[in-house]
């Protein structure tokens, strides 16, 4: 059985709108960083890989992620991530006995049920308009979807190409009709990655299971720059034995970054298995890192 949510995140992540071709930039930075971190490059080898100088590969990191790369390369390795998920039970921990988004951040986080029959969902699906539009993020080029309940989609348009993206959400929303609107979806891509305290992050319209939402749900509480295991969203929502079906869930999440699921890893800290793609989740996770540890 399908069900639609409609969630209120309360609090914006922090961040600033970069260009698609800084993204590309520092993801090809990411890649050799990745491939060559047991060697520790220094930053006159990240900058030749890239075709920059040291001194604009520097800038552009630190204003990509407000830190070095050489800081940067820390987030990258295993180790951290490693360290992350042994601390990530009390983070959930001290998050869900507060009910709040955050453990740095005094804000509820309002979730609202809509769960819907098959013949209600039937009958709104089939006359619900969604418009959609391509814009840049500091971790490339988005396809958003949004209908007049909230965003509904978020998808990366490299991982499949714009045309294969575009089709796969009608095949998604088969019953909707997808109007393409630049102008309209603009104000999404800006609050997405809005500075705290600008502004509220834009309201979701999840479609899934039951469990899958439940699983959604969750992620919505794990802060920024924190790493938590399937384990761990498996025991916060009551089911410790469901860590493979919460991978299931991960892996069907239409609304990237909004909807987290980049903070969740394997047990053993491995970065694979993301739909779009593990440098993008590399990148997610180190630049929610440095800016948490940067604002703290």
């Amino acid at each position: 059985m399908t069900f639609m949510t409609t969630i209120s995140p309360a609090t914006p992540l922090e961040g600033s709108t970069q260009s698609s071709r800084d993204y590309e930039r520092i993801a090809k930075a990411i890649d050799f960083i990745v491939a060559a971190r047991p060697a520790q490059p220094s930053l006159e080898q990240v900058a030749d890989h890239v075709g920059l100088s040291p001194f604009h590969l520097q800038r552009m990191f630190k204003r990509w992620s407000g830190v070095s790369p050489k800081q940067f390369m820390g987030y990258l390795t295993l180790e951290h991530a490693k360290r992350m998920l042994r601390e990530s039970a009390s983070v959930l921990d001290a998050t869900y006995e507060v009910g709040l988004s955050g453990p740095s951040r005094l804000h509820d986080l309002f979730v609202t049920y809509e769960a819907m029959t098959p013949g209600e969902y039937k009958a709104r699906g089939c006359c619900k308009t969604i418009r959609y539009g391509v814009h840049d993020t500091p971790f490339g080029a988005a396809q958003i979807l949004v209908t007049d309940r909230g965003v509904c989609g978020v998808n990366f348009i490299d991982v499949l190409g714009p045309e294969a993206t575009l089709e796969q959400a009608r095949t998604c929303w088969s019953r909707s009709t997808l109007v393409e609107d630049q102008a309209g979806t603009a104000d999404i891509a800006r609050a997405m990655f809005a500075p705290a305290g600008t502004g509220e992050r834009p309201r979701l319209l999840l479609k899934g299971t039951n469990f899958q939402i439940q699983v959604w749900s969750a992620l919505l509480r794990v802060p920024a720059g924190a790493i938590v295991s399937y384990g761990d969203v498996a025991r916060a929502i009551g089911q410790p034995t469901a860590a493979r079906a919460v991978g299931t869930a991960l892996a069907a999440n239409a609304v990237a970054y909004l909807v987290p699921c980049h903070r969740v890893l394997r047990g053993t800290g491995a970065f694979e298995g993301y739909r779009w793609c593990a440098e993008r989740r590399r990148a997610m996770l180190a630049w929610e890192a440095a800016r948490t540890e940067t604002a703290a």
